[in-house]
């Protein structure tokens, strides 16, 4: 295909991609957004009334005119998002596939399926720990203080919590990819362990929204261990590697030594040259004009 052709394949592929957003959001801003939004708006009802300014109500409020109407169009296009995933996930893969060899398009479509439940998982341990979250921060200023969140405050909590978790699911795959294209050993990985939890817990802390003792620890400690799992990762896949170049016919090789050539079968034996000398000299060229016997013309004309 030429660049003109993949343009087009891609500017198809989006418009696939987005046109399945839209649906989507259309179909959950009309039927389920009520759902969703009670979804949503649970961890904050199950929190004590005495947390809340509104007591057993559990109501959330707007202070601007529009603000019901961009709540509604966030709640379903990030919903929108979420369920057609698997529609824009394939999209792209179909989109990368042609380019790939038979094994990398194995590999492609286990890391967008393992992608995608990763990313699920991340948000679903978000969306337990909004609970406990909420409970400690809208109490930690004690008696006489009471909270009364906008719905687009809330969402705003809800939604960087969510997307921060199951983003920060995905560290196990890239050190995974990079373990798989020889970037990576584990042996540098584990060397990297100390800095690495460090790394974890700073990193943990810098994008939690919330400063409750519960988050950001829980973000940090699965990142650590899902590093832990990606180095026995990568020792089964460097044994594996190692041995596979074991069995290989160049292993006895060193880096900076060409491998020999194929040699054929059978050697033909090959064709004598003559000497220069045996070789009979040209005969020579006969450079006597010849005369020209056709009506009209002279004996002396060669033309």
């Amino acid at each position: 295909m030429t660049l003109v052709e993949h343009i087009r394949e891609l500017r198809k592929r989006l418009f696939t991609a987005l046109i399945a957003i839209v649906l989507v959001t259309i179909v959950i801003g009309v039927w389920l957004y009520h759902p969703i939004f009670n979804f949503l708006r649970h961890p904050y009802c199950t929190l004590p009334p005495s947390r809340r300014a509104g007591g057993t109500s559990c109501d959330l409020i707007f202070l601007h005119p529009t603000d019901a109407f961009f709540v509604r169009m966030r709640v379903s296009l990030i919903a929108g998002v979420l369920f057609s995933a698997p529609i824009w996930l394939y999209q792209i893969w179909a989109f990368i596939t042609p380019g790939l060899h038979r094994h990398e398009r194995r590999w492609t479509l286990a890391f967008i399926v393992s992608a995608t439940v990763l990313f699920a998982a991340g948000a679903t341990m978000a969306y337990l720990l909004l609970h406990t979250a909420l409970n400690f921060l809208l109490g930690f200023g004690g008696n006489g203080v009471k909270s009364l969140l906008t719905v687009t405050d809330y969402l705003s909590f809800v939604t960087h919590l969510l997307v921060i978790f199951g983003a920060s699911f995905l560290f196990p795959l890239v050190i995974i990819l990079l373990n798989l294209a020889g970037i990576l050993s584990a042996k540098r990985l584990a060397s990297w362990r100390r800095v690495e939890i460090f790394l974890c817990f700073a990193f943990a802390g810098f994008v939690t929204p919330g400063s409750d003792p519960f988050t950001m620890p829980a973000l940090a400690v699965v990142l650590c261990l899902f590093y832990e799992g990606a180095i026995v990762f990568a020792k089964w896949n460097d044994r594996r590697r190692a041995q596979r170049d074991a069995d290989s016919e160049f292993a006895a090789l060193a880096d900076t030594e060409a491998s020999p050539a194929p040699l054929p079968s059978v050697i033909e034996e090959p064709t004598p040259v003559p000497h220069p000398d045996d070789v009979e000299p040209p005969a020579p060229i006969d450079d006597t004009p010849r005369a020209s016997v056709g009506a009209g013309h002279d004996e002396d004309d060669i033309t």
